[in-house]
């Protein structure tokens, strides 16, 4: 349990120091300067309202906030806008939505992430559980492409999707009604109407990153992972009277896994879910004595265990880049646990091993996109569970090898 919370607390330690990661970029004042700076890049969800940065010759941190930028971005990626427009704040939200079809619309100052630069710009906003669109064209004030979800009674569902109307006006080249008509209020379906409009005009518009990574919806890798495990198991017999506890010996053995890892689209690409089965084995007896005293102890018995499974970690993992090739990862997993044919013999009574589940946390090292190396460090699980009278600890740390396939 102490090398889990340690690990745990690596991982902890590791999130909040992935988070101090500067890029190259620029910020634009009010009076028109522009300054290129190293910013740091938090992968932001919400749009953000300030953001912390560094003079490229000076490790100082210093701070900016919308009051006082016009314009930030990264280098050959993302840029925000201050803006002051009308703002939709209706909620989205299933329980919350209203019975109003009309947008609720205030003033507000934010930054607007460019989603596409061209002729006609697509921008977008989000903040908690609103997210919205905006347009410009030729460099017009942004004005927002109004979608909103609301209800005409208990149970039925409206949609106010006066951004067809909106679109099928402003983009009156190179795009059919009924692509219209089909788009959805989403980056990729918006996106690619602002595209083909842009083209039709001779416009080489410039798409952003953001754009581009939910395009794709997550990264899918498939990991072969074999390492070696080394595992321990104790038994405890338990009557009315007394028990006894049975400490096997720690073994080394191999295991391998094949993992489903999908990377996610947000934050930068520093999360992702897996899945990998597993298998893994643990073979062990040893003798002791049914009296332990000095006049009987010749007399013995022996226990045994064959346990092999297919153990199913389902978790979460965190990156934390260090460069272009290298980069550390922290996880944490459920584990599934599935025994195949395996048994345990303790105290003259063979048993099934019907196990239980337990935690899995772990860190590693992965190198260009495909060799890794990772600890692993599970919990401790009953392996006979459905067993009144025995109970048991088995506990395994592993070191992994990888090879990401594709």
């Amino acid at each position: 349990m102490k090398k889990v919370i340690l690990l745990a607390g690596l991982a902890i330690a590791g999130f909040f120091n992935a988070q101090i990661k500067f890029e190259k970029g620029y910020y634009i004042d009010n009076s028109g300067k522009r300054s290129e700076v190293l910013i740091k890049n938090m992968g932001w969800k919400n749009n953000p309202t300030e953001f912390m940065y560094k003079d490229l010759d000076s490790e100082n941190v210093k701070k900016e906030k919308i009051s006082d930028i016009q314009e930030f971005g990264f280098e050959n990626a993302e840029k925000y806008v201050r803006k002051t427009v009308m703002l939709d704040s209706s909620s989205d939200q299933l329980n919350d939505l209203s019975n109003d079809r009309i947008p609720k619309f205030s003033e507000k100052t934010v930054f607007l992430k460019y989603i596409l630069d061209g002729k006609a710009d697509l921008l977008y906003y989000e903040n908690d559980n609103t997210k919205k669109f905006f347009f410009s064209i030729d460099d017009s004030e942004p004005k927002q492409l109004i979608y909103k979800r609301y209800f005409i009674n208990d149970n039925q569902i409206a949609y106010n999707d006066e951004y067809k109307n909106q679109i099928a006006e402003i983009l009156d080249c190179g795009i059919d009604n009924k692509k219209i008509e089909a788009a959805e209020y989403k980056i990729k379906d918006l996106s690619s109407l602002f595209l083909n409009y842009n083209t039709c005009k001779g416009i080489n518009a410039i798409p952003s990153n953001y754009n581009t990574a939910q395009k794709a919806g997550g990264t899918f890798h498939l990991n072969i992972r074999p390492g070696i495990n080394l595992s321990s198991l104790e038994a405890t017999g338990s009557t009315s009277f007394t028990s006894k506890t049975n400490k096997f010996d720690r073994k080394t053995t191999f295991r391998i896994g094949l993992e489903a890892e999908l990377v996610l689209p947000t934050n930068k690409n520093k999360w992702s879910v897996f899945a990998e089965p597993t298998y893994q084995y643990y073979k062990a007896e040893n003798e002791y004595s049914i009296y332990p005293d000095e006049q009987y102890s010749s007399i013995k018995s022996s226990n045994s265990v064959d346990y092999k499974s297919i153990e199913l970690p389902l978790g979460i993992r965190y990156y934390v880049f260090l460069n272009d090739k290298s980069k550390f990862f922290f996880n944490a997993a459920f584990v599934l646990d599935l025994p195949l044919n395996s048994t345990i013999n303790a105290y003259s009574t063979e048993n099934k091993i019907t196990s239980g589940n337990n935690l899995a946390f772990g860190a590693g090292y992965k190198y260009n996109e495909k060799f890794l190396i990772e600890i692993r460090l599970g919990t401790k699980r009953d392996v006979v569970k459905e067993i009144s009278y025995l109970s048991s600890k088995y506990q395994t740390t592993s070191l992994i090898l990888g090879y990401t396939i594709f």
